[in-house]
């Protein structure tokens, strides 16, 4: 693309799908369609667990950080390229490209880690019940949910601080529906060794350790599950990390299958598998949650009954912050 370098470094140019126009209008109503489902689904999730005392448990307080991630990783960058979609010349500002591209490393390196925090807890509450109230009490939750994001979030800020860092001599097109890091390294024109060097150790470190600790709590969860004598009181077990299994197979899939697949002939195919596990991966997550669990099923028709709102405005009516003189 000839002539569209910006020279005055303040904008960046967001190729997309530049030479099919009709596939992005259909694009803007399919990513529409998925991202509300998103936004919506995991919104409600965090609200069911915000007034229904029956979900005030660990794996649903982890359950709504995941939520927030997954809201927050795809308005990082959905809505303007939704914007882009329907325009021919498709720009973002540098001071937005590098929050973009901060905001969707953090939120995706902290969802490894908070997905291998949430097996530990469902190895918990198998493997050692009696013992779950002292391990998996609130302060020990929120501490591991504080070390998942600031670590998720320091990795991302190193990222970033060393590929700003790097001279783009005017490349400025990015060949690409948003600001991701790969791309953004290809637009370099100094020595980039010692990015992608930094690359593979953190991906090493924030997803390696993690997948294996996930394998190695399920190991020891269906190995105390096949012990349970009854086929009832196997299922009722499964049944409790089935809905996280699922989640954890779909992310790590899509994952290990847009890293690790063989590079498409055509350029525009890779475009399409990182859309697709940028944003309809997060979509799945309340689907998962809501079908294959009976506690959020009961939530929301509570819910949509009006009953949890009526109870919390009653808690609330009999809280009286004024004391007698």
């Amino acid at each position: 693309m000839r002539g569209t370098n910006l020279s005055t470094g303040t904008e960046f140019v967001l190729l997309g799908l530049q030479e099919n126009h009709a596939l992005e209008l259909i694009l803007f109503m399919c990513c529409l369609g998925i991202y509300s489902v998103s936004v919506l689904g995991n919104s409600l999730l965090i609200v069911l667990n915000m007034l229904d005392p029956h979900l005030n448990t660990p794996m649903y307080f982890f359950l709504s950080n995941l939520s927030f991630i997954d809201i927050c990783g795809t308005s990082a960058f959905v809505p303007l390229m939704l914007v882009n979609f329907l325009k021919v010349q498709k720009t973002i500002s540098f001071p937005g490209c590098a929050l973009q591209m901060f905001l969707t490393l953090g939120m995706g390196s902290t969802e490894c880690l908070l997905l291998a925090v949430m097996a530990y807890d469902r190895y918990v509450a198998i493997c050692q019940p009696l013992r779950y109230p002292e391990l998996m009490n609130m302060r020990i939750c929120i501490r591991m949910a504080v070390l998942s994001w600031g670590t998720g979030f320091s990795n991302s800020l190193l990222q970033s601080v060393f590929t700003w860092s790097l001279p783009f001599c005017g490349h400025h097109v990015i060949n690409h529906f948003f600001c991701e890091l790969l791309a953004m390294l290809k637009l370099a024109c100094g020595d980039i060794s010692l990015n992608a060097l930094l690359i593979l150790v953190t991906a090493v470190i924030l997803t390696l350790p993690p997948f294996l600790l996930i394998c190695l709590s399920y190991i020891f969860i269906l190995a105390t599950i096949f012990r349970v004598p009854s086929a009832a009181g196997r299922r009722k077990a499964f049944s409790t990390c089935s809905a996280h299994l699922n989640v954890v197979v779909i992310f790590y899939g899509a994952l290990i299958f847009m890293y690790f697949k063989p590079k498409a002939k055509n350029p525009q195919w890779d475009k399409m598998i990182a859309l697709f596990y940028g944003i309809v991966t997060p979509s799945l997550n309340p689907i998962i949650y809501s079908l294959r669990n009976a506690e959020v099923k009961a939530a929301a028709l509570a819910l949509l009954r009006g009953d949890l709102l009526s109870r919390k405005l009653s808690q609330l009516s009999c809280w009286n912050p004024v004391h007698s003189g």
